[in-house]
């Protein structure tokens, strides 16, 4: 399936300090079954509020999506009062005339190795034309059971198609998936019994498990927190690309040394050479007369024995002598660490791109621009979370919710908003006087801030 693939909500139980709360995206809250239009959702909130949990359970449901092992740190995520967390994700599906509306549910439980996947169910509803099926669950896969291979049934029987060898391939695969501790129905063993051609009935569920992996294979893209630190450390610059050149099409973070020139490969030299190239495309239109490029100089030999080349990225102003990038400010590397993506986010409506603290290090009035600019022109999808307030007076209050001060409703909007309103006097007047549905700031007491500041200085 070839189809558009856009995520509609996503709800997460126990991760982090987030008992309870839902994200739901522009088009999704205004029930608008569309993927032509940008979506752009920023979550705003006080220290510790949950914000930074959205952007790592899409990391999480990104790596379970493509059937990777379940990393250990996963465990350090589920809310240490529990042992159980759990993730649902919605998406949209466009593909030809008909419109998939997908549940994936994930229940995990820590065990003494880190966490482990005890439950997956896939749910789906069709639309076509002006008629739409009633959600059912197609696939669900419990650990516990141990003599079922997945309920229901029928769906069941569909895959097995009547050959006792595609039954023996699946209880195969079920026990590869438990023992590699990844996702059952992502899984690489199972995924290939799931993805062959079907007459029957689960063609469509079939069409529905690849383009979800394909989504999270090649279009969802989260950039967390760790990635700003490397650059704030002025250690490395990792760019996150997705480059499709020459029929190939290829995606990661490609990292390149801050602090010396770097040896690549060949093909790691070209490669970067193309993604400098779309930058700077866009670089200078947001930073007058700047650009990069990258200095080779020359050929060096590898660990391996292989020929390799040493590089260095430096920048460019007009006509100043290039400078190295580590030289240039923590905001403009930042931009360019992410500038290839949001290109691709911008043009293509099957990209999803979660940033965390996006604002950090970049001038608030850049960063309305940016916002503005995607949210008017782009056709991706942007989820961000930030502390700068400018993108409240630039979006509008649908592509906008507030962490709470309530653990078991984490996230909502803003309500009695009007369209003359301006969300970031609105959003302060809130924290102030209260009025939402839920306490959206926990008060402070300067006086007692104060005190205390004295008594520690006091006490040095």
């Amino acid at each position: 399936m070839d189809g558009i693939v856009r995520l509609a909500s996503l709800e997460l139980s126990n991760i982090k300090n987030v008992k309870n709360g839902k994200i739901i995206m522009p088009n999704t809250y205004k029930k608008n079954m569309s993927y032509n239009n940008a979506e752009i959702l920023g979550v705003y909130g006080q220290n510790g509020s949950g914000k930074t949990a959205v952007i790592d359970t899409l990391y999480f449901l990104q790596k379970i999506m493509i059937g990777s092992t379940l990393n250990e740190e996963m465990a350090d995520y589920i809310d240490v009062n529990d042992n159980q967390a759990r993730i649902v994700a919605d998406f949209n599906i466009f593909e030809d005339n008909n419109i998939y509306e997908v549940t994936y549910r994930i229940d995990l439980q820590k065990n003494n190795k880190g966490v482990e996947i005890i439950q997956e169910t896939l749910s789906c509803a069709i639309n076509t034309g002006a008629s739409r099926s009633n959600k059912t669950v197609f696939m669900d896969y419990n650990r516990k059971e141990k003599e079922r291979i997945f309920m229901p049934k029928k769906r069941l029987e569909e895959v097995i198609e009547g050959n006792q060898e595609n039954r023996t391939d699946l209880i195969v695969a079920k026990r590869m998936a438990e023992k590699s501790n990844c996702s059952y129905i992502f899984g690489e063993s199972s995924r290939e019994i799931f993805l062959r051609n079907y007459d029957n009935n689960f063609k469509d569920y079939s069409q529905v498990i690849e383009a979800l992996f394909h989504f999270a294979l090649k279009n969802l893209f989260v950039i967390r927190n760790t990635h700003s630190g490397v650059i704030s450390a002025n250690f490395v610059l990792p760019m996150a690309f997705k480059i499709e050149h020459n029929q190939i099409g290829m995606r990661g973070d490609l990292t390149v040394s801050l602090t010396e020139p770097v040896v690549l490969k060949e093909e790691e030299k070209d490669l970067l050479q193309i993604i400098v190239e779309h930058i700077n495309i866009v670089l200078c239109t947001i930073i007058p007369e700047m650009k990069i490029e990258v200095r080779n100089y020359g050929q060096q030999l590898l660990d391996s024995g292989e020929n390799g080349y040493r590089v260095e990225l430096v920048s460019i102003r007009g006509n100043m002598p290039p400078i190295p990038i580590r030289m240039e400010s923590e905001g403009i590397i930042k931009i360019i660490s992410i500038l290839n993506i949001l290109i691709q986010a911008f043009g293509n409506p099957s990209i999803c791109l979660a940033i965390d603290e996006l604002d950090a290090g970049i001038f608030e009035y850049m960063l309305g621009e940016l916002l503005d600019i995607f949210h008017k022109s782009a056709k991706g999808q942007l989820i961000f979370t930030s502390h700068n307030l400018r993108a409240l007076e630039m979006l509008d209050k649908d592509s906008i919710m507030f962490s709470t001060a309530n653990p078991n409703r984490r996230y909502i909007r803003m309500k009695h908003v009007k369209a003359t309103n301006n969300l970031r006097d609105t959003y302060l007047r809130g924290i102030t006087l209260g009025g939402q549905d839920e306490v959206i700031y926990e008060a402070t007491d300067s006086l007692k801030m104060a005190r205390a500041f004295r008594k520690a200085g006091r006490r040095i």
